[in-house]
């Protein structure tokens, strides 16, 4: 299809309670930068159900519009009645290009409208800017089981569509800005929507690693050695108030469930803290954790290439570094220290 406006859209998944996912906020950041380079709006695309928070954070993350359609249907994803509602609103405005969090729902949602309007989808991008050249959206993914990063162009087909990993972005620091609020009276029919959600089974609290919203991450790589590698992990994550991550390495080997790991194949992630500990620093971890603002590595081989990214290194044996590293951290907090 053709483009009707320069817009540029990112979509504002929201929670069954109607509050927005972290990853949207975050994309409005390079978005705002984006919708510049291709003088148009930004505009922010909320589907859900009591969306009244989420339509507020757009608008206070940067969003010069919020399109909003709202509905009982749309409480819980539905790949039917999501995938209806953005490509009427799509055919209806013609945005030049739209962002879509690369979360389970976005995975699932990004490829069905991006066949829906026969136009190109590029998943699981780590990076975005506009080409100066041809003015595309230019869209950086790892390829090749991550040994290169890849810039895609979409240079024929509109809308320009693509996944982002949550955590790639920071969210900007909301402010009190005014945003034009559109909503579209869209109901999808119960027949035309083929699944039900029957009920919600939480994660068991053992389960429920929260790595793309952590502040500080001590992760564990192929240099723990083996599952009691991450005691020591663990001991330092517990008194940071930190969350434990892993490398592929350590997490292939059984060592720590999937849910821990972070990289190409597993979380995207931003913390403010991200210790790495035993790990060598593969691109396919780097481009899980290099967003992160401060990166101390521990490692006792002085050329892994942990070392070129991070802001603070310590080569040495992580199993004397990491007990005594919690400890001072425990007398400083007047906790008491482990003999």
């Amino acid at each position: 299809m053709e483009a009707k406006t320069k817009e540029l859209w990112v979509f504002i998944e929201t929670n069954g309670d109607g509050t927005a996912k972290n990853v949207g906020l975050e994309l409005l950041t390079p978005g705002k930068a984006m919708a510049a380079k291709q003088g148009g709006a930004l505009t922010a695309v909320v589907i859900g159900h009591h969306t009244d928070a989420a339509i507020t954070a757009a608008a206070q993350h940067g969003a010069d519009k919020v399109i909003v359609v709202d509905g009982p249907e749309y409480e819980h994803y539905t790949t039917d009645a999501y995938a209806i509602a953005l490509c009427t609103l799509v055919e209806q405005y013609g945005p030049t290009s739209m962002l879509i969090g690369a979360t389970n729902n976005g995975r699932d949602l990004g490829p069905r409208v991006a066949c829906r309007l026969k136009t190109g989808l590029t998943a699981d991008c780590t990076a975005l800017d506009i080409d100066e050249e041809s003015g595309n959206v230019a869209w950086t993914r790892p390829a090749f089981g991550g040994n290169l990063m890849a810039t895609i162009l979409c240079p024929d087909h509109r809308p320009q569509i693509g996944t982002v990993r949550p955590g790639v972005f920071k969210k900007s620091a909301p402010v009190a800005l005014r945003a034009e609020i559109i909503r579209e009276k869209l109901h999808v029919p119960a027949e035309q929507i083929r699944t039900q959600l029957l009920k919600v089974i939480q994660e068991v609290a053992g389960a429920l690693v929260d790595l793309e919203s952590a502040e500080i991450i001590v992760s564990g790589g192929r240099g723990v050695g083996g599952p009691e590698g991450f005691e020591p992990i663990q001991a330092l994550a517990k008194v940071l108030g930190a969350t434990v991550g892993a490398s592929r390495a350590a997490v292939d080997s059984g060592w720590i469930p999937h849910s821990h790991q972070v990289g190409q194949t597993g979380k995207t992630v931003g913390p403010k803290l991200y210790i790495a500990c035993g790990i060598s620093g593969a691109i396919q971890h780097l481009a899980g954790m290099s967003s992160s603002d401060v990166i101390v590595a521990i490692n006792k081989d002085p050329d892994a290439p942990i070392f070129d990214i991070a802001d603070y290194g310590v080569v040495g044996d992580l199993f004397q570094i990491l007990p005594a590293l919690t400890n001072e951290i425990k007398k400083a907090r007047g906790q008491g220290c482990d003999n």
